[in-house]
């Protein structure tokens, strides 16, 4: 196991394309419910818990060695909103790209066959990680920091946020992260049936608004 594949794989500037996606942050804030600090870490916290959960767990599950195929399965029933999906699907096909590229081996390829349209960003970020020869747990941390990374450095360009202040949002959520992952690494073990499905409503519904809007900084 390498820390240093680990730190490649979470680096912002990894090409996964998810520097253009907000998390449904754009939304939240063009609906007022994010104006300050303060309000992007209660964004933040409430999709970790949910979302943020469901998606470490898939990732995680997918490092363990569990079947992708029946996990790309399970994520899409996790995901209602179609809006999403789309773009968990388009978030895995770049991420697949760049992962192959970095880590080859038989499971990406396999996987890319079976979804050539991309699988769900979460069960790639697991294959990923096992290629790279990381742990379940690394997988974990990796989906649960682009939870609230994404949103965070979303804000700052979005409200001209001062970026001290969302890294620091980031690092008070620290054990809240470490707490989700070591949850989602724990579910990892068992079937896939029992893998959390924790879902946020509003996020749904803001994400089918978002992908209408004519004008807009973030794909999502």
């Amino acid at each position: 196991m390498s820390r240093a594949a680990l730190l490649v794989l979470s680096d912002g500037r990894f090409p996964a394309g998810g520097h253009a996606h907000s998390g449904g942050a754009e939304a939240a804030v063009v609906a007022g419910r994010i104006r300050s600090a303060d309000d992007l870490a209660a964004f933040c916290r409430g999709r970790l818990h949910t979302t943020g959960l469901t998606a470490a767990a898939l990732a995680a599950a997918a490092a363990h060695g569990h079947d992708p195929l029946a996990l790309d399965e399970a994520a899409d029933a996790r995901t209602p909103s179609p809006a999403l999906r789309a773009v968990a699907r388009k978030l895995g096909r770049q991420l697949m790209r760049a992962a192959r590229a970095t880590w080859p081996g038989e499971e990406l390829d396999a996987f890319a066959l079976a979804r050539p349209r991309g699988g769900h960003q979460p069960v790639v970020l697991g294959l990923t990680a096992r290629s790279a020869g990381l742990a379940p747990e690394d997988a974990a941390h990796c989906a649960v920091y682009e939870t609230v990374g994404g949103p965070a450095t979303a804000v700052v360009r979005l409200l001209s946020l001062n970026p001290f202040d969302a890294t620091a949002v980031l690092a008070r959520l620290a054990p809240e992260l470490d707490h989700v992952a070591e949850l989602a690494t724990a579910a990892a073990r068992g079937p896939i049936s029992e893998l959390p499905a924790f879902s946020a409503p509003l996020l749904d519904i803001a994400a089918e608004a978002h992908a209408a809007r004519p004008v807009r900084l973030f794909a999502s």
